[in-house]
């Protein structure tokens, strides 16, 4: 039987990997992101319904 030992290094060790390779995607992402130029936004009027309009006599 193996070591139970060797088997949980074995494990822990490529979970770390695994982490800081989700890490390193992450910050790539975000860097990517901030590096966008700013997108250009527009405020547009709502449209008037008959609920918006007021009551004519």
């Amino acid at each position: 039987m193996s070591s139970y030992k060797e088997m949980y290094l074995t494990l822990f060790r490529a979970t770390e990997q695994a982490i800081n390779t989700l890490i390193s995607a992450q910050r790539e992402c975000e860097e990517l992101y901030l590096s966008m130029p700013e997108p250009d936004l527009k405020v547009l009027p709502m449209p008037r319904t008959q609920e918006n309009t007021p009551d004519k006599p």
